[in-house]
């Protein structure tokens, strides 16, 4: 019998409930990078809800690494136990805890989006400088110059010190009980702007050729992996395209050549997504499972298990997905805003088992 969305899923000895996982969603809503009770609402009502892994929005491993001022960090044990109750109450719902480990690069330093979205300028209250492969600001829309935050390039020493940030938020993160660790190398932000020819304008051994390109994102990896336990996962999300063909990009098949030597850095799973590089990217038609295809094309041509994102919303989409192979994990994240209880309907409509809350079991569909 094959696999289904209600399938539990084992990677090493960390076995999930099913394949639905809470997508990494920024709230923008901590203060200093601490979690409150926001975060606490938020990722617990999902895993009451019935996801079998519930992941963390982008967590910043240091400051400067934050998309807004407003964004979630754990660059400080005093960040780490701000969230550790909420991976507490996760885990007592039976979800599997994820924490995504980030740094924005030269898209960190700008306001949240209820607040227009703009980059913070260096010189302005709660503005920063920002770090990437090259000492170009990200080219907001509509920004002028003197608007941008300003970016410099990280040297040996910086990026060896941004390796030791991601091992460190590593430690700190499993010390407070995650199970699972993904990096987050996609939708424009720092590891991704190293892979990608379109920011990363380097001629040293983090630049240039597809192998100096990727080096950062395997030496992440290997980092995280070196402190992270055998017996628990490591995700790697990753931008399979930056949807700009007019240009020397990354695309599918550099995605297609990365996976496997991510596997051999140590990550179990690649959570694929896309885009975020330019502003100039030209999006595909974003109906139903529209990168799905990329997960796929990752997952057939490399044997690693993929997680798939993009407009998924029908339980019966989702489990197909998960029944033809074409997906391992199936990733929700607008659709999880709208329903925080999606899995426990999908389970409903797809006739699968799912656990209940006991204070919840009043309003299951008998």
């Amino acid at each position: 019998m094959p696999d289904s969305l209600f399938s539990p899923f084992t990677l090493r000895d960390t076995e999930f409930r099913n394949r639905v996982m809470l997508s990494p969603m920024c709230q923008y809503s901590a203060d200093d990078g601490f979690a409150n009770d926001w975060h606490r609402v938020h990722l617990g009502s999902r895993a009451a809800g019935g996801a079998g892994v519930v992941m963390t929005e982008a967590t910043a491993v240091e400051p400067r690494g934050r998309i807004t001022p407003d964004c979630l960090g754990i660059w400080s044990d005093e960040h780490a136990e701000a969230i550790e109750p909420i991976v507490e109450f996760v885990g007592s719902q039976g979800a599997t805890p994820g924490i995504q480990l980030a740094h924005a690069g030269r898209k960190a330093s700008h306001r949240p989006p209820a607040e227009g979205g703009d980059p913070i300028p260096t010189d302005r209250e709660r503005g920063w400088e920002t770090v990437s492969a090259t000492d170009a600001p990200y080219p907001d829309p509509g920004a002028g110059e003197d608007e941008l935050a300003a970016t410099s390039r990280l040297d040996g020493g910086e990026i060896d010190e941004v390796i030791d940030a991601f091992a460190a938020a590593a430690e700190r993160s499993l010390d407070i009980g995650f199970e699972v660790a993904e990096v987050h190398a996609a939708h424009g932000y720092l590891l991704h702007q190293f892979l990608s020819p379109v920011t990363n304008d380097r001629d040293d051994a983090y630049g240039g050729s597809f192998e100096n390109r990727t080096r950062l994102v395997r030496e992440v990896v290997e980092a995280v992996r070196e402190v992270w336990p055998d017996d628990k996962p490591v995700f790697v999300r990753i931008s399979a395209t930056d949807w700009l063909p007019d240009r020397d990009s990354w695309d599918v098949d550099d995605s297609v050549r990365l996976a496997p030597l991510l596997a051999e850095a140590g990550a179990d799973l690649i959570d694929v997504s896309g885009g975020g590089i330019h502003p100039d990217q030209r999006l595909p038609g974003t109906g139903p499972g529209y990168q799905v295809p990329y997960a796929e094309a990752i997952r057939e041509g490399t044997d690693v298990p993929v997680a798939a994102v993009g407009g998924i919303t029908e339980p019966t989409h989702a489990d197909a997905l998960v029944r033809n192979g074409r997906a391992d994990l199936v990733a929700l994240g607008r659709e999880m805003l709208r329903h925080p209880y999606w899995p426990l309907e999908a389970a409903h409509e797809l006739g699968a088992d799912a656990d209940w809350p006991v204070q919840y079991r009043r309003g299951r569909f008998d």
